[in-house]
Protein backbone atom coordinates (compact mmCIF):
# COMPACT_ATOMS: atom_id res chain seq x y z
CA UNK A 1 0.00 0.00 0.00
CA UNK A 2 1.50 3.19 -1.05
CA UNK A 3 2.06 6.28 1.23
CA UNK A 4 -0.66 8.24 -0.82
CA UNK A 5 -3.39 5.75 -0.29
CA UNK A 6 -2.63 5.52 3.82
CA UNK A 7 -2.94 9.13 3.93
CA UNK A 8 -6.32 8.98 1.91
CA UNK A 9 -7.56 6.79 4.05
CA UNK A 10 -6.27 8.99 7.03
CA UNK A 11 -8.18 11.83 5.90
CA UNK A 12 -11.32 9.69 5.60
CA UNK A 13 -10.98 8.05 9.02
CA UNK A 14 -10.38 11.92 9.96
CA UNK A 15 -13.06 13.04 8.60
CA UNK A 16 -16.21 10.79 9.83
CA UNK A 17 -14.10 11.17 13.35
CA UNK A 18 -14.86 14.68 13.11
CA UNK A 19 -18.68 14.48 11.66
CA UNK A 20 -19.05 11.89 14.65
CA UNK A 21 -17.90 14.35 17.66
CA UNK A 22 -19.61 17.14 16.17
CA UNK A 23 -22.55 15.32 16.79
CA UNK A 24 -21.86 14.07 20.14
CA UNK A 25 -21.20 17.98 21.11
CA UNK A 26 -23.90 19.75 19.43
CA UNK A 27 -25.92 16.88 21.52
CA UNK A 28 -24.47 17.92 24.43
CA UNK A 29 -25.31 21.63 23.37
CA UNK A 30 -28.56 20.81 23.38
CA UNK A 31 -29.19 19.25 27.08
CA UNK A 32 -27.48 22.17 27.95
CA UNK A 33 -30.00 24.65 26.75
CA UNK A 34 -33.24 22.48 27.30
CA UNK A 35 -33.59 20.86 31.22
CA UNK A 36 -33.40 16.71 31.19
CA UNK A 37 -35.60 17.01 33.88
CA UNK A 38 -38.31 19.43 33.10
CA UNK A 39 -38.37 17.75 29.37
CA UNK A 40 -38.90 14.61 31.31
CA UNK A 41 -41.64 16.20 33.63
CA UNK A 42 -43.38 17.48 30.19
CA UNK A 43 -43.63 14.02 29.08
CA UNK A 44 -45.14 12.91 32.09
CA UNK A 45 -47.32 15.68 32.62
CA UNK A 46 -48.81 14.92 28.79
CA UNK A 47 -49.18 10.91 30.08
CA UNK A 48 -51.50 11.68 32.48
CA UNK A 49 -53.46 14.29 30.42
CA UNK A 50 -53.88 11.36 27.69
CA UNK A 51 -54.84 8.90 30.03
CA UNK A 52 -57.65 11.21 31.30
CA UNK A 53 -58.78 11.58 27.26
CA UNK A 54 -58.73 8.00 26.99
CA UNK A 55 -61.06 7.32 30.00
CA UNK A 56 -63.68 10.08 28.99
CA UNK A 57 -63.80 8.67 25.46
CA UNK A 58 -63.86 4.69 27.00
CA UNK A 59 -60.51 3.79 25.25
CA UNK A 60 -60.04 2.36 28.44
CA UNK A 61 -61.87 1.16 31.88
CA UNK A 62 -61.49 3.31 34.84
CA UNK A 63 -59.57 0.49 36.89
CA UNK A 64 -56.87 0.52 34.07
CA UNK A 65 -56.51 4.55 34.15
CA UNK A 66 -55.93 4.52 38.00
CA UNK A 67 -53.36 1.66 37.98
CA UNK A 68 -51.39 3.33 34.36
CA UNK A 69 -51.73 7.30 36.44
CA UNK A 70 -50.45 5.54 39.73
CA UNK A 71 -47.58 4.17 37.64
CA UNK A 72 -46.95 7.40 35.90
CA UNK A 73 -46.89 9.12 39.04
CA UNK A 74 -44.45 6.79 41.00
CA UNK A 75 -41.82 7.65 37.78
CA UNK A 76 -42.56 11.65 38.69
CA UNK A 77 -41.83 10.83 42.41
CA UNK A 78 -38.13 8.72 41.27
CA UNK A 79 -37.68 11.09 39.05
CA UNK A 80 -37.82 14.16 41.12
CA UNK A 81 -35.80 12.46 43.92
CA UNK A 82 -32.60 11.37 41.58
CA UNK A 83 -32.61 14.53 39.93
CA UNK A 84 -32.24 16.94 42.07
CA UNK A 85 -28.78 15.26 43.44
CA UNK A 86 -27.84 14.61 39.55
CA UNK A 87 -29.03 17.45 37.64
CA UNK A 88 -26.45 19.66 36.03
CA UNK A 89 -23.87 17.28 37.36
CA UNK A 90 -23.87 14.00 35.27
CA UNK A 91 -23.44 15.77 31.87
CA UNK A 92 -19.44 15.75 31.19
CA UNK A 93 -19.49 12.09 32.21
CA UNK A 94 -21.69 10.38 29.58
CA UNK A 95 -20.26 13.07 26.88
CA UNK A 96 -16.91 11.94 27.76
CA UNK A 97 -18.09 8.29 27.49
CA UNK A 98 -19.56 8.89 24.01
CA UNK A 99 -16.16 10.82 22.95
CA UNK A 100 -14.48 7.75 24.33
CA UNK A 101 -16.74 4.93 21.75
CA UNK A 102 -16.58 7.18 18.46
CA UNK A 103 -12.75 7.19 19.49
CA UNK A 104 -12.58 3.46 19.66
CA UNK A 105 -14.91 2.91 16.89
CA UNK A 106 -12.43 4.82 14.48
CA UNK A 107 -9.53 3.05 15.39
CA UNK A 108 -11.38 -0.56 15.73
CA UNK A 109 -12.72 0.02 12.23
CA UNK A 110 -9.05 0.71 10.78
CA UNK A 111 -7.66 -2.14 12.08
CA UNK A 112 -10.49 -4.77 11.23
CA UNK A 113 -9.98 -3.38 7.36
CA UNK A 114 -6.02 -3.36 7.47
CA UNK A 115 -6.50 -6.93 8.75
CA UNK A 116 -9.25 -8.41 6.56
CA UNK A 117 -9.46 -5.84 4.13
CA UNK A 118 -8.10 -5.20 1.03
CA UNK A 119 -6.66 -1.65 0.93
CA UNK A 120 -4.98 -1.98 -2.71
CA UNK A 121 -7.76 -3.51 -4.34
CA UNK A 122 -9.70 -0.38 -6.20
CA UNK A 123 -13.44 -0.32 -6.96
CA UNK A 124 -14.40 -2.14 -10.00
CA UNK A 125 -17.31 -0.63 -11.61
CA UNK A 126 -19.82 -3.07 -13.52
CA UNK A 127 -18.89 -2.63 -17.04
CA UNK A 128 -15.53 -3.57 -16.02
CA UNK A 129 -16.68 -6.61 -14.31
CA UNK A 130 -18.66 -7.54 -17.27
CA UNK A 131 -15.79 -6.91 -19.44
CA UNK A 132 -13.42 -9.35 -17.03
CA UNK A 133 -15.93 -12.12 -16.95
CA UNK A 134 -16.03 -11.74 -20.73
CA UNK A 135 -12.40 -12.62 -21.01
CA UNK A 136 -12.27 -14.91 -18.68
CA UNK A 137 -14.84 -16.39 -20.94
CA UNK A 138 -12.91 -16.22 -24.49
CA UNK A 139 -9.55 -17.72 -22.70
CA UNK A 140 -10.80 -20.34 -20.95
CA UNK A 141 -9.54 -23.63 -21.31
CA UNK A 142 -10.71 -26.37 -23.99
CA UNK A 143 -11.81 -29.40 -24.01
CA UNK A 144 -9.26 -31.16 -24.29
CA UNK A 145 -6.77 -29.88 -21.31
CA UNK A 146 -9.88 -29.88 -18.91
CA UNK A 147 -10.82 -33.82 -19.49
CA UNK A 148 -6.59 -34.24 -18.83
CA UNK A 149 -7.10 -32.05 -16.03
CA UNK A 150 -9.93 -33.93 -14.64
CA UNK A 151 -8.10 -37.02 -15.23
CA UNK A 152 -4.83 -36.75 -13.87
CA UNK A 153 -6.81 -35.85 -10.61
CA UNK A 154 -9.50 -38.75 -10.70
CA UNK A 155 -7.35 -41.37 -11.84
CA UNK A 156 -9.56 -44.74 -13.27
CA UNK A 157 -10.64 -46.96 -14.00
CA UNK A 158 -14.09 -46.72 -12.01
CA UNK A 159 -14.04 -50.22 -10.29
CA UNK A 160 -17.79 -51.53 -10.14
CA UNK A 161 -19.73 -55.14 -9.93
CA UNK A 162 -19.87 -56.78 -13.10
CA UNK A 163 -16.99 -54.21 -15.03
CA UNK A 164 -15.35 -57.67 -15.71
CA UNK A 165 -18.22 -58.95 -17.53
CA UNK A 166 -18.85 -55.56 -19.31
CA UNK A 167 -15.30 -54.86 -20.59
CA UNK A 168 -15.13 -58.02 -22.85
CA UNK A 169 -18.92 -56.93 -24.03
CA UNK A 170 -17.37 -53.34 -25.28
CA UNK A 171 -14.29 -54.68 -26.63
CA UNK A 172 -16.34 -56.88 -29.23
CA UNK A 173 -18.90 -54.02 -29.75
CA UNK A 174 -15.62 -51.81 -30.90
CA UNK A 175 -14.39 -54.48 -32.95
CA UNK A 176 -17.51 -55.11 -34.64
CA UNK A 177 -18.16 -50.93 -35.51
CA UNK A 178 -15.00 -51.06 -37.10
CA UNK A 179 -16.18 -53.33 -39.99
CA UNK A 180 -19.69 -51.19 -39.83
CA UNK A 181 -18.87 -47.00 -39.25
CA UNK A 182 -22.46 -46.40 -40.36
CA UNK A 183 -24.01 -48.15 -37.88
CA UNK A 184 -25.75 -45.60 -35.26
CA UNK A 185 -27.55 -47.46 -33.03
CA UNK A 186 -24.45 -49.43 -32.77
CA UNK A 187 -22.29 -46.32 -31.82
CA UNK A 188 -25.28 -44.84 -29.41
CA UNK A 189 -24.79 -48.30 -27.57
CA UNK A 190 -21.10 -48.07 -27.14
CA UNK A 191 -21.27 -44.30 -26.01
CA UNK A 192 -23.73 -45.49 -23.32
CA UNK A 193 -21.20 -48.65 -22.00
CA UNK A 194 -18.01 -46.96 -22.57
CA UNK A 195 -19.21 -44.07 -20.37
CA UNK A 196 -20.63 -46.68 -17.53
CA UNK A 197 -16.57 -48.11 -17.81
CA UNK A 198 -15.36 -44.14 -17.18
CA UNK A 199 -14.14 -43.92 -20.74
CA UNK A 200 -15.15 -40.76 -21.52
CA UNK A 201 -13.29 -39.72 -24.17
CA UNK A 202 -14.15 -43.01 -25.99
CA UNK A 203 -17.95 -42.48 -24.77
CA UNK A 204 -17.54 -38.68 -26.47
CA UNK A 205 -16.35 -39.76 -29.58
CA UNK A 206 -19.18 -42.79 -30.04
CA UNK A 207 -21.83 -40.20 -29.16
CA UNK A 208 -19.66 -37.42 -32.08
CA UNK A 209 -20.35 -40.63 -34.53
CA UNK A 210 -23.60 -40.68 -33.89
CA UNK A 211 -24.39 -36.65 -33.94
CA UNK A 212 -22.49 -36.78 -37.15
CA UNK A 213 -24.59 -40.10 -39.09
CA UNK A 214 -27.92 -37.98 -37.98
CA UNK A 215 -27.33 -35.37 -40.53
CA UNK A 216 -28.49 -31.97 -40.42
CA UNK A 217 -31.61 -33.16 -38.25
CA UNK A 218 -29.94 -34.69 -35.39
CA UNK A 219 -32.46 -35.15 -32.88
CA UNK A 220 -32.06 -32.80 -30.39
CA UNK A 221 -31.65 -35.80 -27.20
CA UNK A 222 -28.29 -36.96 -28.72
CA UNK A 223 -27.08 -33.72 -28.70
CA UNK A 224 -27.96 -33.04 -24.79
CA UNK A 225 -26.50 -36.52 -24.74
CA UNK A 226 -23.60 -35.24 -26.15
CA UNK A 227 -23.41 -32.12 -23.76
CA UNK A 228 -24.01 -34.33 -21.01
CA UNK A 229 -20.69 -36.56 -21.78
CA UNK A 230 -18.21 -33.82 -22.12
CA UNK A 231 -19.65 -31.76 -19.03
CA UNK A 232 -18.50 -35.59 -17.24
CA UNK A 233 -15.58 -35.43 -18.89
CA UNK A 234 -14.30 -32.11 -17.80
CA UNK A 235 -15.95 -32.46 -14.10
CA UNK A 236 -18.50 -30.37 -14.86
CA UNK A 237 -16.55 -27.04 -16.14
CA UNK A 238 -18.05 -25.87 -19.15
CA UNK A 239 -15.54 -25.80 -22.27
CA UNK A 240 -15.62 -23.90 -25.34
CA UNK A 241 -16.82 -26.93 -27.16
CA UNK A 242 -19.38 -27.75 -24.84
CA UNK A 243 -20.90 -24.01 -25.42
CA UNK A 244 -20.77 -24.53 -29.31
CA UNK A 245 -23.19 -27.56 -28.74
CA UNK A 246 -25.63 -25.84 -26.15
CA UNK A 247 -26.14 -23.11 -29.22
CA UNK A 248 -26.78 -25.63 -31.69
CA UNK A 249 -29.17 -27.43 -29.47
CA UNK A 250 -30.85 -24.10 -27.97
CA UNK A 251 -31.52 -22.70 -31.68
CA UNK A 252 -33.44 -25.71 -32.11
CA UNK A 253 -34.86 -25.64 -29.12
CA UNK A 254 -34.41 -22.76 -27.11
CA UNK A 255 -36.54 -23.60 -23.97
CA UNK A 256 -34.01 -27.02 -23.46
CA UNK A 257 -33.61 -27.89 -20.30
CA UNK A 258 -30.12 -29.50 -20.64
CA UNK A 259 -28.70 -26.52 -22.68
CA UNK A 260 -30.44 -23.92 -19.56
CA UNK A 261 -28.78 -25.98 -17.14
CA UNK A 262 -25.19 -25.86 -18.48
CA UNK A 263 -25.52 -22.44 -19.62
CA UNK A 264 -25.96 -21.40 -16.01
CA UNK A 265 -23.13 -23.44 -15.11
CA UNK A 266 -21.04 -21.62 -17.92
CA UNK A 267 -22.14 -17.89 -16.60
CA UNK A 268 -21.15 -18.90 -12.87
CA UNK A 269 -17.65 -19.88 -13.92
CA UNK A 270 -16.83 -16.90 -15.62
CA UNK A 271 -17.84 -14.57 -13.70
CA UNK A 272 -21.87 -13.91 -14.26
CA UNK A 273 -23.86 -15.26 -11.40
CA UNK A 274 -26.73 -12.57 -12.44
CA UNK A 275 -27.29 -14.32 -16.23
CA UNK A 276 -27.09 -17.53 -13.74
CA UNK A 277 -29.96 -16.73 -11.68
CA UNK A 278 -31.99 -15.39 -14.76
CA UNK A 279 -31.46 -18.81 -16.79
CA UNK A 280 -31.82 -21.06 -13.67
CA UNK A 281 -35.20 -19.07 -12.48
CA UNK A 282 -36.87 -20.39 -15.64
CA UNK A 283 -35.25 -23.83 -15.55
CA UNK A 284 -36.99 -24.04 -12.15
CA UNK A 285 -40.38 -23.31 -13.25
CA UNK A 286 -40.44 -25.45 -16.50
CA UNK A 287 -37.96 -28.97 -14.69
CA UNK A 288 -40.12 -31.36 -13.75
CA UNK A 289 -40.23 -33.19 -10.23
CA UNK A 290 -37.91 -35.77 -11.30
CA UNK A 291 -35.15 -33.59 -12.83
CA UNK A 292 -31.56 -34.13 -12.02
CA UNK A 293 -30.75 -30.95 -11.83
CA UNK A 294 -33.44 -29.24 -9.69
CA UNK A 295 -32.18 -30.30 -6.11
CA UNK A 296 -29.06 -28.16 -7.17
CA UNK A 297 -30.51 -25.26 -8.74
CA UNK A 298 -32.72 -25.02 -5.91
CA UNK A 299 -30.15 -25.02 -3.75
CA UNK A 300 -28.57 -22.13 -5.36
CA UNK A 301 -31.51 -20.01 -6.48
CA UNK A 302 -31.47 -17.86 -2.70
CA UNK A 303 -27.87 -16.93 -2.76
CA UNK A 304 -27.80 -16.31 -6.88
CA UNK A 305 -30.86 -13.59 -6.12
CA UNK A 306 -29.06 -11.93 -3.52
CA UNK A 307 -25.78 -11.37 -5.25
CA UNK A 308 -27.87 -10.70 -8.74
CA UNK A 309 -29.83 -8.10 -6.48
CA UNK A 310 -33.18 -9.89 -6.23
CA UNK A 311 -33.72 -9.57 -2.28
CA UNK A 312 -36.75 -10.34 -2.64
CA UNK A 313 -36.97 -12.99 -4.31
CA UNK A 314 -38.97 -16.30 -2.48
CA UNK A 315 -38.04 -20.07 -4.12
CA UNK A 316 -40.75 -21.28 -5.31
CA UNK A 317 -41.98 -24.93 -3.82
CA UNK A 318 -40.53 -27.82 -5.85
CA UNK A 319 -42.58 -28.85 -8.19
CA UNK A 320 -45.55 -31.11 -7.85
CA UNK A 321 -45.41 -34.54 -9.92
CA UNK A 322 -47.49 -34.37 -13.77
CA UNK A 323 -49.55 -37.26 -14.07
CA UNK A 324 -52.95 -37.59 -16.20
CA UNK A 325 -55.57 -35.64 -14.58
CA UNK A 326 -59.03 -37.28 -14.02
CA UNK A 327 -60.24 -35.53 -17.79
CA UNK A 328 -57.52 -37.26 -19.25
CA UNK A 329 -58.45 -40.92 -18.07
CA UNK A 330 -61.92 -40.28 -19.08
CA UNK A 331 -61.04 -38.97 -22.36
CA UNK A 332 -58.91 -42.09 -22.83
CA UNK A 333 -61.69 -44.29 -22.24
CA UNK A 334 -63.35 -43.08 -25.24
CA UNK A 335 -60.97 -43.08 -27.24
CA UNK A 336 -60.87 -45.27 -30.26
CA UNK A 337 -58.42 -48.10 -30.96
CA UNK A 338 -56.51 -45.72 -33.36
CA UNK A 339 -56.55 -42.53 -30.54
CA UNK A 340 -55.47 -44.95 -27.53
CA UNK A 341 -52.25 -46.66 -30.24
CA UNK A 342 -51.15 -42.87 -30.52
CA UNK A 343 -51.21 -42.38 -26.83
CA UNK A 344 -49.39 -44.99 -26.02
CA UNK A 345 -46.63 -44.32 -28.64
CA UNK A 346 -46.21 -40.95 -27.49
CA UNK A 347 -46.02 -42.49 -23.94
CA UNK A 348 -43.32 -44.59 -25.47
CA UNK A 349 -41.21 -41.84 -27.21
CA UNK A 350 -40.96 -39.78 -24.07
CA UNK A 351 -39.46 -42.75 -22.46
CA UNK A 352 -36.80 -43.20 -24.80
CA UNK A 353 -35.79 -39.89 -24.89
CA UNK A 354 -36.04 -40.79 -20.78
CA UNK A 355 -33.88 -43.56 -20.51
CA UNK A 356 -31.35 -42.14 -23.28
CA UNK A 357 -30.77 -39.03 -21.75
CA UNK A 358 -31.18 -40.07 -17.82
CA UNK A 359 -30.82 -43.78 -17.74
CA UNK A 360 -33.35 -46.05 -15.64
CA UNK A 361 -33.63 -48.92 -13.59
CA UNK A 362 -34.92 -52.76 -14.91
CA UNK A 363 -38.58 -52.11 -14.59
CA UNK A 364 -38.36 -49.35 -16.66
CA UNK A 365 -36.47 -51.11 -19.56
CA UNK A 366 -39.24 -53.64 -18.83
CA UNK A 367 -42.02 -51.44 -19.17
CA UNK A 368 -40.43 -49.80 -22.34
CA UNK A 369 -40.10 -53.19 -23.22
CA UNK A 370 -43.41 -54.38 -23.30
CA UNK A 371 -45.06 -51.27 -24.86
CA UNK A 372 -43.04 -52.13 -27.80
CA UNK A 373 -44.73 -55.02 -28.00
CA UNK A 374 -48.16 -53.74 -27.75
CA UNK A 375 -47.02 -51.06 -30.79
CA UNK A 376 -45.90 -53.95 -32.70
CA UNK A 377 -42.20 -51.97 -33.31
CA UNK A 378 -40.34 -55.82 -33.56
CA UNK A 379 -36.89 -54.26 -35.03
CA UNK A 380 -36.75 -51.21 -32.39
CA UNK A 381 -37.22 -53.65 -29.55
CA UNK A 382 -34.79 -55.91 -30.74
CA UNK A 383 -32.15 -53.59 -30.42
CA UNK A 384 -33.47 -51.93 -27.16
CA UNK A 385 -33.72 -55.56 -25.75
CA UNK A 386 -30.06 -56.05 -26.95
CA UNK A 387 -28.80 -52.71 -25.18
CA UNK A 388 -30.70 -53.89 -21.76
CA UNK A 389 -28.90 -56.64 -21.70
CA UNK A 390 -25.62 -55.06 -22.15
CA UNK A 391 -26.59 -52.66 -19.48
CA UNK A 392 -28.34 -55.37 -16.93
CA UNK A 393 -25.58 -57.96 -17.72
CA UNK A 394 -24.29 -58.54 -14.48
CA UNK A 395 -27.61 -58.00 -12.71
CA UNK A 396 -28.92 -61.94 -12.82
CA UNK A 397 -32.14 -60.58 -11.44
CA UNK A 398 -32.45 -57.17 -13.46
CA UNK A 399 -31.84 -59.29 -16.77
CA UNK A 400 -34.67 -62.18 -15.45
CA UNK A 401 -36.83 -58.85 -15.67
CA UNK A 402 -35.81 -57.96 -18.42
CA UNK A 403 -36.43 -61.49 -20.67
CA UNK A 404 -39.51 -62.24 -19.40
CA UNK A 405 -40.67 -58.67 -20.46
CA UNK A 406 -39.20 -59.45 -23.64
CA UNK A 407 -40.85 -62.52 -23.77
CA UNK A 408 -44.61 -60.72 -23.43
CA UNK A 409 -43.62 -58.70 -26.11
CA UNK A 410 -43.22 -61.66 -28.21
CA UNK A 411 -39.24 -61.21 -28.39
CA UNK A 412 -36.80 -64.16 -28.04
CA UNK A 413 -34.99 -64.40 -24.93
CA UNK A 414 -32.05 -66.38 -25.86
Amino acid sequence: MTIGQIAGFGVMVLMVGIVLWRAVLRAGNQSDTANGYERAMRVYRDQLTEIDRDLARGIIVADEAERTKLEVQRRVLELDRTARGDLGSGEAGPRMVAMGVVVLALIGGALLYFSVGLPTYRDMPLMERHAQAQDARANRPGQAELEASYAEAFPGPFDFEGRDQLEPMVQQLREALVTRPEDVNGFRLLARNEVRLGNFRAAIEAQIRVVDLSGERVPVDELAYLLDLMALGTGGIVSPEQEAVIERILRSDPENPIALYYSGRLYAQTGRPDLTFRLWRRLHDVSPPDAPWLEEIRAALPELAQISGAPRYQLPPPPSPRGPSAEDIEAAQDMTPEERQEMIAGMVDGMLARLANEGGNAQDWAQLLRAMGVLERREQATAILQEARTIFAADAQALAMINDAARAAGLTAE
